[in-house]
């Protein structure tokens, strides 16, 4: 398929994981790619995984820094003749901040990686956007932002923050035909949900098993799932979504 020839994309967190994944899917179906992330070692590993080098470049970018996201947009859409079809918001941070010990530094790092970097980002891309239909802004949140997941409250908040604001956006955005759609995976088999697993396994109850896939943690989706569906929400083919979240959890609600 290339449902993305000549469209360019915009991804964060392009250097591992989710991220990484997407911006190797969106090539291989024809688009140019610019990634942000703040691993230049990981960005560099994309580079050779893509399909076609040349249409993937990247820049570092640390989402808690406001200044480096407008740089980083200002170098992508020098990069992409100052046209970004497609915005992925993708990047993120989990940490621990239970409430009997809360560090409100951490609190302040989640919340900006996972939702104030992503609302700037947003903004400063939209002048490149292009208006009237075929453009699209795909926020990866997280089944932690409709579900309760003790001693994360920080990381559950900034991920809700990012679906409600993807919402608002959809109707804000409405009068320019550019779609806003929200993306909630869970369970899914990357660096960072191995890390949020070594972080509450012990926690009492079975509060976190209930997140894994009903056929076993051995069959939890992966980052390529995750991608592909991340594609289809940013192509023509889901022109009708819009203002809406899906939860992408290979079926771990239903068994609650």
């Amino acid at each position: 398929m290339n449902r993305f020839e000549g469209k360019n994309v915009l991804i964060t967190g392009a250097s591992a994981g989710i991220g990484q994944a997407t911006a190797v899917r969106f090539v291989a179906e024809g688009a140019t790619v610019f990634g942000l992330a703040r691993n230049v070692e990981g960005l560099k590993e994309t580079s050779t995984l893509v399909e076609d080098p040349g249409r993937f470049a990247f820049h570092l970018v640390d989402l808690a820094d406001d200044d480096a996201i407008i740089e980083g947009v200002h170098a992508a859409a020098e990069r992409l003749d100052g046209r970004i079809d497609v915005v992925c918001n993708i990047a993120g941070v989990t940490l621990k901040t239970p409430i009997d010990d809360l560090d409100m530094d951490r609190v302040r790092a989640i919340t900006q990686i996972n939702f104030f970097g992503p609302m700037r980002l947003i903004s400063a891309a939209l002048p490149h956007v292009p208006t009237g239909g075929g453009s699209s802004v795909i926020n990866v949140s997280s089944v932690s932002a409709t579900q309760a997941v003790p001693s994360m409250g920080a990381y559950a908040g900034s991920k809700a923050a990012l679906v409600s604001l993807s919402l608002t956006l959809a109707i804000e955005l409405a009068p320019r035909r550019i779609r806003v759609v929200a993306i909630s995976p869970s369970g899914v088999k990357t660096q960072m949900m191995w890390q949020i697993w070594e972080q509450v396994k012990d926690y009492p109850g079975d509060w976190y098993s209930r997140l894994l896939h009903p056929w076993g943690q051995e069959h939890s989706g992966d980052a390529a799932d995750m991608a592909g569906f991340i594609a289809f929400a940013a192509s023509d083919e889901a022109s009708y979504w819009n203002g809406s979240e899906i939860r992408l959890d290979g079926g771990a609600r239903a068994s609650f």
